[in-house]
C-alpha cells in the first residue's frame, strides 16, 4: 500500500514538473511573439509618428479604393520613360500610402482625344461607365486637344478671337460631361486638372497664347465650381516655365535655336515628363487631401 502511494506521489510530481514546463515553454513563445510585434511596429512606424496601431493594416484588411482616370494623353502617359501611365500610379500610390487604402486606379486615357471625344467614350463604353459608378475618385484631364485644334485648323489666320466659339463649345461639352458622371455617380469626388501652355514654345510668334490658356482654365474651373464635389486642379503656372520658373523659353543664337523646360517631354516639347508628371500628381494629391473629408 505505501509503495503504491509512493508512485502515486512521483507520477503526480513528474506530471506536475510536465504541465509546469509545457506552460514555461508557451509563456517564452508569447514573449517572443509580443517582442517581435512590438519590434515591427517599430520599424514600421517613424519616430513621432501619430499613426496607430489600428492604422498599420495589411493588404488583406485596407479598405478598397477605387480609382479611375479618364481623359487625353495626359492621362494616358505619353511622355513618361517608364511607360507606366504618367501621373495616374503616381497619384494611386500617394493616396495608398498616404490613407493606408489599397488603391485600384483604372486608367481611360487615350492620346489625342478632344473633349467631345472623351465625352462619347464615356457615354458609349461600359467599361467606363462601370468603373465610374464604383469610382471613390476620378480625375479628368480635357481641353489641351481643343486648343491644338483650333491651332491646326486656323494656323494660317490664328489669332485669340480665333479661340472664342470653339471655347463655348467645349464648355458646353464638359458641361454635359460633368452631368453624365454625375448621373451614374452622385457622390464620387472629380479632379478636373487644367491646361497649360507649351504652346507658345512651339508658337513663339503667337504672343496671346498665354491669355487663351488663361480664359480657357477661367471657363473650365468656373463650370467645375457649378458642380457637387467637384475641384479643379490648375497646373499652368506649375509647369510652363519649368520647374525653376526660368525655363520655358525659347532660346535663339546665331547658330542655334533652342527649346528648354525641363518640366516637358525632350521630344515634343509639348507633354510632361516623369517630373512634370509628378508635378500634376502632387497637385491632385493636394487638392485631394483638402477636400478629402468633405460631404
Amino acid at each position: 500500500m505505501k509503495v503504491s502511494i509512493m508512485g502515486n506521489k512521483k507520477k503526480h510530481k513528474k506530471m506536475s514538473q510536465y504541465i509546469r514546463w509545457i506552460i514555461e515553454v508557451a509563456l517564452f513563445l508569447v514573449a517572443i511573439v509580443i517582442f517581435f510585434l512590438g519590434l515591427n511596429n517599430f520599424w514600421m512606424r517613424p519616430v513621432n509618428s501619430d499613426l496607430s496601431n489600428s492604422n498599420l493594416r495589411g493588404p488583406l484588411t485596407q479598405k478598397k479604393f477605387n480609382y479611375v482616370a479618364i481623359g487625353d494623353s495626359l492621362t494616358e502617359g505619353v511622355g513618361d520613360r517608364t511607360a507606366q501611365g504618367g501621373f495616374v500610379p503616381l497619384l494611386a500610390h500617394n493616396i495608398d500610402d498616404t490613407y493606408d487604402v489599397q488603391v485600384k486606379s483604372q486608367n481611360f486615357g487615350v492620346s489625342g482625344n478632344t473633349s467631345t471625344q472623351i465625352y462619347k467614350r464615356v457615354t458609349t463604353d461600359n467599361k467606363i461607365q462601370k468603373a465610374i459608378k464604383k469610382a471613390d475618385l476620378i480625375t479628368i484631364t480635357v481641353g489641351g486637344n481643343d486648343v491644338m485644334k483650333v491651332i491646326r485648323t486656323q494656323l494660317a489666320n490664328l489669332s485669340e478671337t480665333s479661340f472664342k466659339a470653339p471655347a463655348k463649345a467645349y464648355q458646353k461639352q464638359i458641361s454635359d460631361l460633368f452631368a453624365y458622371i454625375r448621373q451614374i455617380n452622385p457622390d464620387v469626388q472629380v479632379y478636373v486638372v487644367g491646361i497649360y501652355n507649351p504652346f507658345y514654345l512651339n508658337f513663339p510668334d503667337i504672343k496671346q497664347m498665354q491669355d487663351v490658356i488663361d480664359n480657357w482654365n477661367i471657363a473650365t474651373k468656373a463650370i467645375v465650381d457649378k458642380q457637387k464635389k467637384m475641384y479643379f486642379v490648375p497646373i499652368n503656372d506649375l509647369l510652363y516655365q519649368g520647374l525653376d520658373g526660368n525655363e520655358g523659353v525659347t532660346e535663339k543664337t546665331e547658330t542655334s535655336h533652342t527649346i528648354t523646360n525641363n518640366a516637358l517631354f525632350e521630344e515634343d516639347h509639348f507633354h510632361p515628363n516623369n517630373i512634370g508628371y509628378q508635378v500634376m500628381s502632387d497637385a491632385v494629391a493636394k487638392a485631394y487631401k483638402e477636400h478629402a473629408n468633405e460631404k
